[in-house]
């Protein structure tokens, strides 16, 4: 049996998607698992003993391409997340089982469905896929946190980055397209006190993420030798072996938090105070610290009209950078402070 997983969007979306294929592979003997999700976030998946073969789409693809995405023998397509264009397209195809939540307009395009409301965040978002299971007549398991793998010739080359920097080590990853980001400048001073206090550090992100950092937190204080900025220069899978000889990572509540997690390093997450990013549903699966500020839980940022605008302010250097000692010095599960 041919089952391909649906989940062409974000980093930690599809890592939390991993233990529908872990479970498929324990659960339906001879199962092929395969995934279908973005380029970008596809050579995350390589090496993961229980991915068969991934397939890749974007979203913005004319509906021929999205279609053939689901030939070549799928016998059931399981969508995480219910994206029109794609459950038209396997219906397209005639995929046998398709397998959706029952609550869109456009639902009776998949013949089995599952009804359960993601937006009653009663659950992690790890859970309510594994839900998704029960349209294969299947009783799903408790989960297990997703794990990712990089070969030994990958970590080496992560650890190339590492060679001139201090220890401990710790990756700042400033950005995220998710949630609220900590200003920049805050990012800035975090990794500027931490090298003065010995730490080495390595600043991630994307291109795009580069230049609005360098826009926002320009800083006359030269960097240190302690801090390499590798913003923009690092494939995925470049960066989860940078990731994995860290020992500690920092960022917002975005895909590096989840993909530490996955490899078993420690986070610090700086969580905003939307619902729709509550740690019950969006925590990362790992061991660490996640930061949530103590302010009242809203329904969308309205920006500066709100009363709570500066919420992340309350993240000051001083507090992150001692949670950061906490976790190098007693790792520990991971536990949600307000501050």
């Amino acid at each position: 049996m041919k089952v391909l997983i649906v989940r062409p969007d974000g980093i930690g979306d599809v890592l939390l998607s991993l233990p529908v294929a872990t479970q498929l592979r324990r659960l339906v003997p001879e199962v092929r698992v395969e995934f279908l999700t973005s380029p970008t976030v596809a050579p995350m998946l390589d090496h993961h003993p229980d991915v068969d073969a991934v397939r890749t789409i974007r979203l913005t693809d004319p509906s021929a391409e999205l279609r053939r995405a689901f030939l070549q023998g799928v016998d059931a397509a399981v969508f995480l997340k219910p994206f029109r264009r794609l459950m038209w397209a396997a219906w397209l195809a005639r995929v046998p089982i398709r397998i959706a939540t029952g609550y869109r307009w456009y639902s009776p395009l998949a013949n089995r469905r599952i009804y359960e409301h993601r937006s009653e965040f009663s659950k992690h978002e790890s859970e309510y896929n594994v839900e998704m299971l029960r349209g294969l007549g299947l009783s799903p398991e408790k989960v297990r946190p997703p794990a990712l793998f990089v070969t030994e010739e990958e970590r080496t080359l992560g650890a190339s980055y590492w060679a001139n920097l201090s220890n401990p080590r710790v990756v700042i990853h400033p950005g995220g397209l998710s949630a609220r980001r900590w200003r920049p400048e805050s990012y800035r001073d975090l990794a500027l006190a931490l090298a003065q206090a010995g730490y080495g550090v390595i600043l991630t992100g994307s291109e795009s993420e580069k230049k609005q950092f360098d826009a926002d937190a320009p800083s006359s204080i030269p960097i240190s030798t302690r801090i390499m900025n590798c913003m923009g220069q690092l494939s995925l899978r470049q960066l989860m072996a940078v990731i994995a000889n860290a020992r500690v990572v920092v960022s917002g509540a975005t895909g590096p938090a989840h993909m530490a997690a996955a490899l078993g390093i420690p986070a610090v997450s700086l969580f905003d105070p939307r619902r729709n990013n509550l740690p019950v549903r969006w925590k990362p699966l790992g061991t660490g610290v996640l930061l949530r500020p103590d302010v009242p839980t809203c329904d969308k940022c309205i920006g500066e009209a709100c009363s709570y605008w500066d919420c992340l302010d309350h993240f000051t250097v001083d507090k992150v950078a001692a949670v950061i000692r906490q976790v190098i010095d007693v790792p520990s599960a991971l536990v949600v402070h307000h501050v």
